[in-house]
């Protein structure tokens, strides 16, 4: 069964942050083409979430984030969610090299 997915607006506010800095940095060529990317990473997540890992800061925040990486070393990102029989929540999308979230990150 196909999960929907929600993106939160911070995980928006993430993509679109990561997107604007590669089209400042590099191209908006790489921007559009790392966007479409990880749009499709999340998009995966519809069937078998539960094919993804606990996020290493799943038990500090008590509660089952699950991490799918996207990306090829080093702009490897880390989408962190979590899920129910319905649906999928995305609640963030950083850079593996940032800091594990905290609380106030959710």
């Amino acid at each position: 069964m196909a999960h929907t997915v929600i993106v939160f607006p911070q995980a928006r506010a993430d993509v679109r942050r990561n997107a604007e800095w590669l089209r400042r940095h590099f191209s908006a060529r790489s921007a559009d083409r790392w966007n479409d990317g990880i749009i499709a990473a999340i998009q995966t997540l519809a069937n078998s979430p539960e094919r993804c890992p606990q996020a290493d800061e799943a038990d500090d925040l008590g509660i089952d984030l699950r991490v799918l990486l996207s990306g090829r070393r080093p702009q490897v990102f880390r989408i962190l969610f979590t899920f129910d029989a319905i649906t999928v929540n995305v609640h963030r999308v950083r850079h593996a090299a940032q800091d594990r979230l905290t609380e106030d990150d959710i």
